[in-house]
């Protein structure tokens, strides 16, 4: 897959670099700012309680 990524992107090596980067920030972004807040309240380990 990531080879796949790697021969579409245009340009030189150093434009591919910048572009794979960007590429990768873009997606932390992503999961950091929607995806994983959105999921945030669904997942089970998360109700944690200490009963007396």
């Amino acid at each position: 897959m990531y080879g796949w990524i790697w021969r579409h992107l245009p340009g030189p090596f150093a434009a591919k670099l910048t572009l794979a980067v960007v590429l990768v920030l873009g997606v932390v972004a992503l999961l950091m700012f929607v995806i994983f807040p959105w999921i945030d309240p669904l997942l089970w380990f998360n109700d944690v309680a200490v009963n007396n």
